[in-house]
């Protein structure tokens, strides 16, 4: 399947139910705004090589996000024509909406990285049957390492083999040659027992679950609760891995990435979308969030001290995936349901009451 426009749905790839009404009633909204929006082409999300974010030092098995925002110049291929006039067609018309699926692995663990190419933020039309080049950089690294050319598939799609890589954190960045267009994914290779500390976005991090179509179309950008970024980055600062699992498909996770650098001005990864492209409030969600997160848990040895949601969905995904109820944390309308911990309002009361009074990671101890 190479377009991914819904049918039934003209113009319409969300298909969401928010708050009991269906988002297909946004229709008319993204019709019109989608001509302007693939007009002009955003920039491919780039972590800033000097980020502003507080990124201490760390030791022992702690997170080494510094070792993958730091970039050294880049050099990238050289820009070959595409081998199809469809493909022509579509790079020029219409904007890139690529993604690299962040993994996390073990240190004895092969990697494997998948990425993933398309265009229009409407259509979402697969690059089918073009070269994309692989690079990686990361801890330890004095440099771009080249990793291959790789030609994607019908849906898209390129798996890049990286290996073994030493504890730490790598980014791995993916350029197609038709039109030097590119996308960043994340690989963190971590030692079992590492702990983190998990975040939902939608309604948790932003102010409601409507705010990513707003987003998604252009129109806006997402709004924070008070305090959540100052929470997210007091963990980073204790030593803490954080993660972010959400609901939102993994067509939107170029905006959300750019989200993270250009308006909270937060470290990305790791980043893990829903890779089925459905609604974030179905029970599909649900299931694909109890599985990653017992996937992370059981196989890859996370030990996640402390969630954060919004949603039932969350609240019953953490609880069967394993989380203690005495450690996720609800913020919104469903807060204290199912015997959970409750953040009334804004995170400032809860950064002060108990994130500020959080000791540092086993890490820096």
């Amino acid at each position: 399947m190479t377009l991914h426009r819904h049918s039934g749905t003209p113009l319409m790839k969300y298909n969401y139910l928010v708050h009991g009404v269906k988002a297909t009633v946004l229709a008319l909204a993204l019709n019109a705004a989608s001509a302007s929006a693939s007009a002009s082409a955003l920039d491919a999300p780039n972590p800033d090589p000097n980020p502003s974010p507080s990124v201490p030092e760390t030791v022992g098995t702690c997170p080494d996000y510094k070792g993958a925002l730091n970039l050294p110049d880049f050099q990238g291929p050289e820009r070959k024509r595409f081998r199809s006039w469809q493909s022509r067609y579509w790079s020029g018309a219409h904007s890139p909406y690529h993604m690299v699926h962040d993994e996390v692995v073990n240190p004895e663990d092969d990697i494997t990285i998948v990425g993933k190419f398309d265009y229009s933020r409407t259509w979402h039309k697969d690059l089918e049957q073009e070269y994309v080049h692989a690079y990686v950089y990361g801890t330890g690294m004095s440099g771009w390492d080249y990793l291959g050319k790789f030609k994607t598939n019908d849906d898209g799609k390129i798996s890049v083999l990286l290996g073994k890589k030493p504890a730490g954190e790598y980014i791995v960045r993916m350029v197609v040659e038709g039109d030097l267009s590119q996308a960043d994914g994340f690989v963190s290779v971590v030692p079992k027992g590492q702990e983190t500390v998990l975040f939902d976005i939608d309604g948790t991090l932003t102010l409601n679950d409507f705010e990513q179509v707003g987003d998604y179309i252009g129109t806006s950008t997402a709004q924070t609760w008070g305090y959540a970024k100052e929470t997210v980055q007091a963990y980073i600062d204790k030593g803490y891995r954080v993660i972010y699992v959400t609901g939102r498909p993994y067509w939107n996770a170029r905006d959300t990435r750019e989200w993270f650098t250009k308006v909270v001005d937060l470290p990305q990864w790791h980043l893990r979308t829903n890779n089925d492209g459905g609604s974030p409030l179905s029970y599909e969600t649900e299931t694909y969030k109890r599985e990653y997160l017992t996937y992370l848990q059981q196989e890859k040895g996370l030990k996640i001290i402390r969630a954060y949601g919004n949603a039932s969905t969350d609240i019953t995904s953490y609880a069967d995936s394993g989380i203690p109820k005495n450690e996720t944390w609800i913020i919104g309308e469903n807060a204290g349901e199912q015997g959970i911990q409750a953040i009334h309002g804004d995170y400032s009361g809860h950064f002060f009451d108990v994130v500020e009074k959080t000791q540092e990671a086993a890490c820096r101890r």
